[in-house]
Order: structure tokens, then C-alpha cells, then sequence
């Protein structure tokens, strides 16, 4: 079983922009880890300031191994965080049938 992160990001107003850059730079890095099977961003066209985080990975561990790199720190937590009144995590397991 794999385990899924699908997270929402929704900046504050005027920060959309900020966030999106951040995303841009943080998603093909975050697909390199290993781990990682899959990382995809998505931003609502109704709600521009509402992103959608779909991230596939081996097991637990790799997901939580996320949060420590580099690029992590640099874009997630530095800059587009910061920038966001909402981040809610839900967690799921594939279910392999």
C-alpha cells in the first residue's frame, strides 16, 4: 500500500501568485525524492487563491521524509506557508485490489 497526501493550500489575498511560485519550483523536486511516486499541483479556476496538493509515496516514512529537505524548507515553508490562511493535510493508504 502506498501512502497519499492530498493537501489544500489557500493563500491570503494578493498571495496567489507567491504561492503559485513557490509550488512551481517546489513540485519537480519534490517528484525527484525518493519515494515519491507521484506529486501533482492543482489551482482552482473558480478560486484562484485555492490550490490542491495530490502526493503519492512509497510508505509513511517517505512522506514524512519530505518535510526535511531543502527544497521543502526553501518553497513550502519558507515562502508559500507563510503566505497561506489555509493548509489542511488529509492522509490516506491505496488500497491494492
Amino acid at each position: 500500500m502506498a501512502f497519499v497526501c492530498s493537501a489544500t493550500w489557500i493563500a491570503k489575498d494578493g498571495q496567489a501568485d507567491t504561492v503559485r511560485d513557490a509550488l512551481e519550483k517546489l513540485s519537480p523536486a519534490s517528484r525527484d525524492e525518493p519515494g515519491n511516486l507521484y506529486y501533482q499541483v492543482y489551482q482552482s479556476a473558480d478560486e484562484p487563491t485555492t490550490f490542491r496538493i495530490f502526493e503519492v509515496y512509497t510508505d509513511e516514512d517517505a512522506f514524512k521524509k519530505h518535510g526535511t529537505y531543502p527544497h521543502f524548507e526553501q518553497w513550502a515553508a519558507g515562502q508559500a506557508v507563510p503566505q497561506l490562511e489555509i493548509r489542511q493535510k488529509d492522509f490516506y493508504e491505496t488500497l491494492d485490489f
